[in-house]
């Protein structure tokens, strides 16, 4: 595995690496074993190379993003003091004779499993929901008393944030199903299950034509004032791609009439280009040695927080209660409008599963209807004495 020298790594110069096609080491110059492994995906975890009791071992302390260099070094001099006593810090602590607790768990989960099975948004999205609602509530509880009732009041307390509840859930269940493998919880023992979901209503937002004319005039304006985001906002809506995909588009993706996006939500797919959205590429200027297309305002950065411009436009354009999301939901309305079919907007979105598309069924009917009302029109008069419109 090929390695570098970097002389600290901080979140510019993490920030700034870029996958070389091979897994790759850069090394912090200033704590020795300390690291970032790059993989030839472009995900980054750090890591800590050194020796217990004569063994050289490896270390992964989790992902870049999650963690901030910072955490990461931290940890990293924690596991080189514990590796200095000859301890390795991979054990559990069930191994070195401690009961474990859920922070223990909530640990392990994020440090050993999330960083080789999750891609980046859903590892940040579990630091966030461990960090912010599990550890705090039930953390110091040990994983082998936790029971059913303590995972459904937990659950209960976040009843007025449904999703985030629900979500809550599914990770609690995630980890605990790893508790039963790593012989902290006896098989099958696994306290989520029977917890009953509370019900989410699917939000849908979608554009209407006027709404799109004030939302366009509105780029135009601040466009001077903030050229990547106006550009990120453009885009979203002449694609229909999620926020991340555009958020974190790099130039080497940017074909001549689509963007190949290497892994997504679904895995890799192609993004056609219609010439409007090709235009709108075509216009931002190319920054040397910037691979990112949405660039930020520091030289070889891109530009990570979307949200906050959204609010400035969108409060302008009498949009308040629109989200980013909703620029991908009106692609999707626009193009039902059009005659399109589900099938063919499902593969313009990136869905695998037709189920997934079939939240824009009723605006099919929508349409079906309209087209059936304008046919109808056109041949009535001649079929029937009485105006339709009059009877």
């Amino acid at each position: 595995m090929p390695s570098n020298r970097i002389s600290r790594l901080t979140k510019r110069s993490v920030d700034a690496i870029k996958s070389t096609g091979a897994d790759t080491v850069y090394w912090d110059g200033e704590l020795t074993g300390f690291g970032i492994r790059v993989r030839r995906s472009g995900r980054k975890n750090y890591v800590v190379q050194t020796r217990v009791a004569g063994k050289l071992r490896w270390f992964t302390i989790g992902p870049h993003g999650p963690l901030t260099p910072e955490d990461a070094r931290a940890k990293a001099l924690e596991i080189l003091a514990d590796a200095k006593k000859g301890i390795d810090a991979r054990k559990t602590k069930t191994e070195r004779g401690a009961v474990p607790t859920v922070g223990d768990l909530t640990d392990r989960f994020l440090n050993e499993y999330v960083p080789s099975h999750c891609k980046p948004n859903t590892q940040r999205e579990y630091m966030r929901l461990a960090t912010t609602l599990i550890v705090p509530t039930i953390g110091a509880m040990r994983v082998s008393e936790v029971q059913r009732k303590d995972i459904a009041k937990l659950h209960h307390d976040l009843r007025e944030r449904p999703y985030q509840a629900n979500r809550t859930l599914s990770l609690l269940s995630k980890m605990f199903s790893l508790a039963d493998i790593w012989g902290w919880r006896p098989d099958g023992s696994n306290p989520c299950r029977a917890v009953r979901r509370f019900k989410e209503s699917k939000r849908e937002r979608f554009l209407s034509e006027e709404e799109t004319a004030r939302l366009g005039a509105v780029l135009r304006e601040v466009e001077d004032e903030m050229p990547s985001a106006v550009a990120a906002f453009r885009l979203l809506l002449l694609t229909g791609c999620r926020m991340s995909e555009i958020r974190d588009l790099r130039w080497e993706h940017v074909k001549a009439d689509f963007i190949e996006l290497p892994d997504t939500k679904t895995g890799g797919r192609a993004v056609p280009l219609g010439p409007k959205a090709r235009a709108v590429l075509d216009a931002i200027p190319r920054e040397d040695g910037n691979p990112w297309v949405i660039a930020g305002r520091v030289p070889g950065t891109h530009l990570t927080d979307l949200q906050r411009p959204w609010r400035r436009i969108r409060k302008r354009a009498g949009l308040e209660d629109l989200r980013i999301h909703d620029l991908r939901h009106s692609y999707a309305s626009r193009a039902l409008a059009l005659g399109e079919s589900l099938p063919m907007i499902g593969s313009l979105l990136g869905h695998t599963q037709i189920q997934t598309t079939a939240r824009y069924a009723h605006l099919a009917r929508d349409s079906i209807r309209s087209a059936a009302s304008r046919v109808t029109d056109s041949i009535g008069g001649d079929l029937l004495d009485v105006d339709p419109a009059g009877a």
